[in-house]
Order: structure tokens, then C-alpha cells, then sequence
């Protein structure tokens, strides 16, 4: 989002030489973004809709079709709608139209009035719904004999093949995917691509090396290299395999390609890394029997003796004989961890991949081919001794040290191409890193690193919180998210990165990490402490009669967390309004659900559905003690109002107005994640700037696009030729998915004087 200063002072001639042509008022002006590579051209997203007042059409308005702003919207290409070859409307004020005569077997084009530009063509569906057939995996069998299915996930769309048209990458989740912290075997991920028509492109079989939950697989979709076709990346590991398709067929299978160092050091695509319960216990007599030469434990920052660590009685020689350290594991699983915690079973610890190389790959987006693999940066180190998956009472191998994050973001502004990003951990060690492809290789641009949180013992301490040991991004322990976001918080032209309670700057170096007084009542009144950790955060102009965006969060630290929900400035991360909760404030959610309040409304919850604050004006004024739901929401109706999806599994998912109540069941489908609540995806992806709503289809043998066909007599551009959300679309998938937003003030009563042009504009 640009400033009210750059506003004014870069499209001054833009704005004048509309001015002068009466299209828009003479001292309203707005940024012309310059282009964006990466930023697809495409068709024009023709959709009809067979509806009960007739066949429902709409299209995309592209972003170099935009020459200024009108009162209800933007102005620029006009559009010709013709039925079976005649011509039955100009549409002049929108990009949707209702046919009346039409029926289902009409044929429609929409071309521009002035001939330029791509035209579109669409039979009428029989409903405001399309399904895409999808290749469902085999169900499989876990090394413990443990059953399982498939189910489709979290989806993205971009355009793989060039021709202006999205296609789909869609995850498969078996029946047993896990969080982190929870023990056991799970099926492989897959990944599939299809067109819209549902014909499957490939298939990447991540391998048994690649544990299968929310937390493990990213999978950021976009053309980083500006060619017109998107690649994918993500993290792999040996055994991660691709299989071509054509015509509903396999056609040919390779593995990724294995780096050099570790084909010299015998790493083959059969090495299997995942531990049983005896392989974990014969790691951790090893780990255990190396105590006295680690360089915590030299150092003297570590204790000196495991029985000092566990605060028993010395009974063992150091360096530990093989005997000694095989009895030191058998004391730390059978009496220290249940002691410390009745759920740390870690005779059960199985399913676990905490050895073995890490990789990222990139793929390319039509043909699955794997164009590069390097090493996975930063590697995991160890299985989460240093991450602090060890330190409190519940002793989680595995858990902080996999938590993973994925993300796209113009961090060299316009005229360059988008930069993967990729994290890894936010509780204690905290690690960010951005990836320029050039169509041939990887390129690192910038690496940030908090280091690991210092912790006196390893097997009992409370490392949240505290600060790692690098001077400049050490504030960034404990302030991650399960997503980020990407924007230009500071009006510099270029993607900043949102990491939850911090922010990092384009370049990677730190623009705050944010931090407040804790409040009476906390468990330490008047001291400062970190935001801290929270699962949703959303960022856009949220208050419009301020300069910039803002960030609304919700935070889990409870009587440690100054705030349980705060609304932020995106450019300092002053806090603006909050509310102290002194528990886990686990959901928020923003939209202008209320029209008649400025601004768009806020809102947070508790786990258990009790509410925060209720639901809050832009600037933190109560609006109402009632709240909507937090799991996911959609730009559904005609006036800029955002409506819910609400329904999380077994329930059938539903569209929900605020004042109308239920606009749509989504019927015969199901949402993604347990209580997330997830659609696949909520994106601008056909049809005119509202968001299209892809949820799987309860036997998973489909995705059902459900589209709007509600009038609208606003005209914007495609959402996806906006910056920041393009980039929120390809971000969605990440973890815990959040709604995608836009670089400005969308909603009832939007000034369109003061919205920026798309980057493509003829502004």
C-alpha cells in the first residue's frame, strides 16, 4: 500500500491528464505502479452461470485495460456481450451481466468494445458450480500396519503453461497426516496439477522422506522468472519422485535430481530416514553418548553432566561409554520425560524423519520436470535439542525445528521478478530466506537468522521469549506465525516481509519486531514483552483515513502476551488498539461486514468460541459484542462487503452475510485442516474481481469451483493484477491458510480516487 504522500506525488500527470478528459475530478490523484513480471496475461476468465433469473456472465477487467477511476470503481475497456453471434448488451459500468433470454444451451462471447484485447467464449454451466475431476491417489499401509486413505487439501492456481488460462496444484493429504507434535507414520504427500477441465498434468510423490501434515509442505506456485509459465517450489528429500501424465495416463516417472556431495556420500532415492520407536532410542543414545565434547557443554553453557541436566545423583563416566549412554536413554525415556509430562510416551516416538538430507526444489509448472534441487537452508542441525523441543515438560522431538513457512514477494519492486521465500522455525530459532530464480538456478538474495535461543539446560528451561544471539534479527524468536504475509508496509515500492510480531524490510534486514507493557492482571504487570506468537494475521489498509496498511492479530501467550488480539501500524508496528485476554487467542478475522461503520471491521476469538472483544471498528470502537466466524472469508457479494465460510469437517461448508444470513451452501463438499475450516482455496480465479470459492468434494474425486452470481455494479480489475494479492493468493496454502488481501482499502466505500492503478495500467 502506498502513503498518502506517495499518493499524491507519483501519478500527478497521470491524474491531470485524466482530469483534462473528465473522466475523474481534477485534483484526484493515485499511484501507477510500474510493471511486475510475474504477473500473468491473462484471458479473459469468461464465466456463465445458469441461474433461476436467467444465465449469469462475467469476465475479467485485465489491468492494462484500467486508464483511471469513476465513481463506482475504475474506468477503461468497455465489453460487447454477444449470444449465439448476436449482440445483446455494452456493458460499460461492471464486468458482470445477467442474460434473461438466455438458456443452457446458449453460446456467449464477451470481446471489448474497441476491439483490443483477448475476447472470451463459455456455455452456460448448469449452476453457479464447477467440478474438476480429480486422479485420487491409492490408499496405503503405514510400516506399523496402519491403514489409510486420501483426501484433496490445500490448493493453488497459476498459470503453468502460458496460455492465460490458471490451472491447479492441488495436495493430497492422507487420512493420517500429523501436526508436529504428535507421534506416528503417515502416508506420502503428493502433489497433482490439473487444467481447469480437470485433465492431470503430473504428479510429485514427496517419498517417505517427507512427512506428510500442515507444517511440512509448502508449496509456493508462481512465475518467478517472468517467462509467462509458473514454476513450483518446496522442500523434498531423497525418494521424492515425478510422474508426467497425458490423457488421464502416466507417462513417464523421474526422480529429483540428488546434489552432488551427497551422491559422493552414498545417499540413493531408496534410503528410507523415517525412525521406528528402537531407531529413535538407538539416535538418542548416540546423541546422548557425544554430551561432554558438545560445544554448549564446553562452553560451559550447558551442564557439564546429563545428571546434572536431570537433576539426579552422578552414575556415569564421561565421555560416556556405549553402555553407559544406551542406560542414559533408557533413564530419559522411561523416568525423566513421564516425569516431566504424562504425554511424553517417547517408547512410542515413531514416524519421525529427523536424519537425513533436506532439500528444495524447483519444478517446472507444466511438465513437473525438476529443473534444480540444493540443500535445504538452514538444515535442521539436530532433531530439536538446540530448537528446544527437549526443554519444557512437554518433550516433543521434531516439533520446532519442522516448522515450516513459504511465501512470494516482490522485494525488488517493480520491474523485477518475485522472490520465493521460505522459514524455517518461529518459536526459538527463527530463520527466513529469499530465493531469486532466473529460469536456469537458485540465487539467494538475503538470509535471516535469529540464531537458536540460548538455554541454560537443554531438558528444562523455557526458551520462548528469549532472544537469539544475532544483534540484528535476535528479536524475532518467539514472534512467528503458522503463515506470513508479503507488502509494501513502508510505501518504498517493494514487498516487505509480515513475520508475525516482526517485520522484515525488503532487503532482509529487520524493520521491527514489536513489543508492548504488559498490562495489569498479566503474569508481569509493567515489564515488556514480545507480542509474541499467534495463528492468524491479516494485513491490508484497514483504515482507510490512515496512511498505509495495518496488520489485525490475534497472539497465544496468554497472562505472558501483552495483548490476545492487536491492531498494528504495518509500517512501525506500533500497537494501535488491543485487547489483554490472558489466554490463547486462537482465531481473528477483518472484513467490512458492517457498511454503515468506516472502515473494515476486526474481530478475535478463543478456541473454545468464547468471544475477545467482539467485533471492532477500524479504530477500535465496539461495534458489536457479537462476532462472525475465523476461518475463512470471501469477497462474495456486489458492494465490496466481505461474507464468512464457515463449516469446518464433517459439517458442510456455508456462504455467511452477515445481515442475509446464509448465501450459499456449498453442497456435497467438505473443508480442508480439521477446525481451520480451510476451502482449497479462495481466490479471483474466473469471472470478474469476487473470489471463487474451491472446496473438495466429500469422496475427494473432485474440486468444486463454486463462483458467485450476484450482480455487481462495480468495475475493478482482476484481483490477481494486483501485487500484494497475487502474492497472498500463491501465500494462502501455507500452514494454517489466512484470506488474501489486497494493497488497498477494499470495501463498501472505497474512494476509488485514491486506490492505486494495477502495475499494467495505461494510466
Amino acid at each position: 500500500m502506498f502513503s498518502s504522500s506517495l499518493r499524491v506525488g507519483t501519478a500527478v500527470m497521470a491524474g491531470l491528464a485524466l482530469a483534462a478528459s473528465g473522466a475523474v475530478p481534477a485534483l484526484a490523484t493515485w499511484p501507477v505502479q510500474a510493471a511486475y513480471p510475474g504477473l500473468e496475461d491473462l484471458d479473459r476468465g469468461l464465466v456463465a452461470a445458469h441461474t433461476s433469473e436467467g444465465v449469469f456472465l462475467s469476465w475479467r477487467l485485465l489491468g492494462d485495460e484500467v486508464t483511471g477511476a469513476g465513481e463506482n470503481g475504475l474506468t477503461g475497456q468497455n465489453f460487447v456481450v454477444l449470444r449465439d453471434g448476436r449482440k445483446i448488451a455494452t456493458v460499460t459500468s461492471s464486468t458482470n451481466y445477467v442474460d434473461p433470454a438466455g438458456t443452457a444451451r446458449s453460446r456467449y462471447v464477451v470481446r471489448p468494445a474497441d476491439g483490443r484485447g483477448p475476447a472470451g467464449s463459455a456455455r452456460p454451466w448448469a449452476g453457479d458450480s464447477l467440478d474438476i475431476p480429480l486422479n485420487k491417489p491409492a490408499d496405503g499401509t503405514t510400516p506399523a500396519g496402519e491403514a489409510y486413505t486420501y483426501r484433496a487439501n490445500d490448493a493453488s492456481v497459476a498459470d503453468l503453461d502460458g496460455d492465460g488460462s490458471y490451472e491447479i496444484v492441488v495436495k493430497w493429504d492422507p487420512s493420517n497426516s500429523k501436526d508436529v507434535s504428535q507421534k506416528g507414520y503417515t502416508g506420502n504427500q503428493y502433489l497433482d496439477a490439473y487444467t481447469l477441465d480437470g485433465e492431470q498434468l503430473w504428479r510429485i510423490d514427496l517419498g517417505v522422506n517427507i512427512r506428510a501434515g500442515a507444517h511440512y509442505t509448502q508449496f509456493p506456485v508462481y512465475d518467478f522468472d517472468g517467462d509467462g509459465d509458473a514454476e513450483v517450489m518446496l522442500k523434498t528429500a531423497p525418494g521424492t519422485k515425478v510422474t508426467r501424465y497425458d490423457e488421464g495416463a502416466p507417462l513417464s516417472s523421474s526422480y529429483i535430481s540428488i546434489p552432488r556431495d551427497d551422491r559422493a556420500a552414498g545417499v540413493t532415492h531408496q534410503d528410507d530416514y523415517r525412525f521406528s520407536a528402537p531407531q529413535y532410542h538407538e539416535y538418542l543414545a548416540d546423541v546422548l553418548a557425544g554430551w561432554s565434547e558438545r560445544e554448549e557443554v564446553t562452553s560451559g553453557q550447558w551442564p557439564a553432566t546429563l545428571e546434572e541436566a536431570w537433576g539426579i545423583e552422578p552414575r556415569w563416566e564421561y565421555p560416556l561409554s556405549e553402555a553407559d549412554a544406551r542406560a542414559a536413554a533408557d533413564h530419559f525415556v522411561d523416568v525423566y520425560a513421564p516425569a516431566r509430562s504424562a504425554r511424553n510416551e517417547l517408547r512410542k516416538f515413531e514416524g519421525f524423519v529427523v536424519t537425513g538430507p533436506e532439500y528444495l526444489s524447483v519444478f517446472d509448472g507444466e511438465t513437473g520436470r525438476n529443473l534444480q534441487t540444493v540443500d535445504y537452508k538452514p538444515g535442521r542441525g539436530d532433531d530439536g535439542l538446540l530448537w528446544g523441543d527437549y526443554a519444557m515438560s512437554r518433550i516433543e522431538p521434531g516439533n520446532r525445528v519442522d516448522r515450516f513457512l513459504s511465501g512470494v514477494a516482490y522485494l525488488g519492486g517493480a520491474g523485477e521478478t518475485a522472490s520465493a521465500v521460505f522459514a524455517r522455525g518461529y518459536y526459538t530459532r527463527t530463520t527466513v530466506v529469499a530465493y531469486d530464480w532466473d529460469g536456469y538456478r537458485l540465487r539467494e538474495r538475503w538470509f535471516a537468522d535469529s540464531g537458536h535461543a540460548p538455554m541454560r539446560n537443554p531438558f528444562n528451561d523455557g526458551p520462548h521469549g528469549v532472544e537469539g544471539p544475532s544483534p540484528e534479527w535476535g528479536t524475532l524468536t518467539t514472534q512467528g506465525f503458522h503463515s506470513l504475509s508479503a507488502a509494501d508496509v513502508d510505501g518504498d515500492g517493494r514487498h516487505e516481509i509480515v513475520y508475525g510480531s516482526a517485520t522484515l524490510d525488503d532487503d532482509g534486514s529487520l524493520l521491527y519486531s514489536s513489543y508492548d507493557t504488559m498490562p495489569e492482571g498479566s503474569a508481569a504487570p509493567g515489564t515488556r514483552a514480545k507480542l509474541g506468537h499467534g495463528d492468524a494475521l491479516h494485513v491490508t489498509d484497514i483504515d482507510p483515513t490512515r496512511p498505509g496498511p495495518e496488520i489485525w492479530t490475534c497472539h497465544e501467550g496468554g497472562a505472558w502476551a501483552p495483548y490476545g488480539s492487536a491492531l498494528r501500524d504495518a509500517a512501525t508496528g506500533e500497537v494501535l488498539f488491543g485487547s489483554y485476554s490472558g489466554r490463547d487467542t486462537g482465531r481473528s478475522m477483518i472484513g467490512d461486514i458492517y457498511p454503515d461503520t468506516p472502515g473494515i471491521e476486526v474481530w478475535a476469538s478463543m478456541p473454545n468460541g468464547t468471544l475477545g472483544s467482539g467485533t471492532l471498528s477500524a479504530t477500535g470502537e465496539i461495534v458489536s459484542a457479537s462476532t462472525m466466524g475465523t476461518n475463512a472469508s470471501v469477497l462474495w457479494a456486489g458492494d465490496g462487503s466481505r461474507q464468512l465460510v464457515d463449516g469446518a469437517d464433517p459439517t458442510t461448508p456455508t456462504v455467511v452475510d452477515r445481515a442475509r444470513g446464509v448465501v450459499r451452501t456449498l453442497d456435497g463438499t467438505l473443508t480442508n485442516n480439521g477446525t481451520k475450516g480451510n476451502p482449497a482455496l479462495v481466490a479471483d480465479v474466473l469471472g470478474d474481481w469476487r473470489e471463487e470459492i474451491l472446496v473438495r468434494t466429500t469422496d475427494s474425486t473432485a474440486l468444486r469451483l463454486f463462483t458467485t452470481t450476484e450482480p455487481s455494479d462495480i468495475k475493478l480489475h482482476t484481483l490477481m493484477h494486483d501485487p500484494q494479492y497475487r502474492v497472498e493468493v500463491a501465500r494462502q496454502q501455507t500452514a494454517y491458510n489466512q484470506p488474501s488481501y489486497t494493497s488497498f482499502y477494499l470495501a463498501t466505500d472505497t474512494d476509488w480516487s485514491a486506490a492505486p492503478l494495477p502495475p499494467n495500467a495505461r494510466g
